[in-house]
């Protein structure tokens, strides 16, 4: 029994690897070309990909969106646990990176389901409520620049039907967040956002130390 989580060290780590992770081999190979990647860092942890995907599933999601898409691998597991015809709006400054996931997008056969949407988010997200898409979501996943933040939760929560759920990433930023004495631009980003969600009565929160943080926000 414990009465908070505990550590993970790197025997630990590899441990919940080998006893829970069904990593589909298309995703396996994404994951290792990415790792070979000069920005591979911004790459999400393969259980936190398998745990986005049970939430799509648990939600029974239909139409996600997606801030900051990088080579693809978490549009990849997202897309992968959508039903036939469900859909994914990814969103990524870079025209370049995603190209690295377009091959096994279509290989898993979802490349259909993913919208790609090259440009900045936020306007991205502007249209989209300006269609009159607002409500319409079911799950948005954010990990993009940590100073945009705020900007990209509150255009995915208009977004979000009651009852959605988003999915925050590196909300803990290997503990910086913690530091008092750390005045990185990101750090402070990242700080300021994290107590204007604690404070937002609009949603139901948890952050969970998966990954390097992530915090689950569900619109009441």
């Amino acid at each position: 029994m414990s009465n908070r989580s505990i550590g993970l060290d790197d025997r630990l780590y590899q441990y919940v690897l080998d006893h829970s992770l069904r990593e589909p081999d298309v995703m396996a190979r994404l994951r290792a070309e990415t790792a070979t990647h000069p920005h591979a860092v911004m790459q999400i942890s393969p259980e936190q990909g398998q745990f986005m995907q049970m939430l799509v599933k648990l939600m029974g999601a239909k139409k996600c969106i997606e801030i900051g898409t990088f080579t693809g691998y978490s549009a990849l597991a997202v897309a992968m646990a959508l039903p036939k015809k469900g859909r994914l709006v990814a969103c990524d400054i870079s025209a370049e990176y995603p190209e690295i996931g377009k091959p096994y997008w279509k290989e898993a056969g979802v490349h259909k389901n993913i919208d790609l949407r090259i440009g900045p988010a936020t306007k991205t997200l502007k249209k989209m409520i300006k269609k009159g898409e607002s409500g319409k979501y079911d799950f948005a996943f954010i990990d993009a620049d940590k100073t945009g933040y705020a900007d990209y939760y509150e255009g995915c929560l208009k977004l979000l039907r009651k009852g959605g759920l988003m999915a925050v990433d590196n909300v803990l930023w290997s503990g910086y967040v913690a530091n008092p004495r750390s005045r990185a631009k990101d750090t402070l980003a990242l700080k300021a956002f994290n107590k204007m969600v604690l404070a937002d009565d609009r949603i139901e929160l948890s952050i969970l130390p998966i990954g390097d943080g992530l915090t689950l926000a569900r619109k009441l």
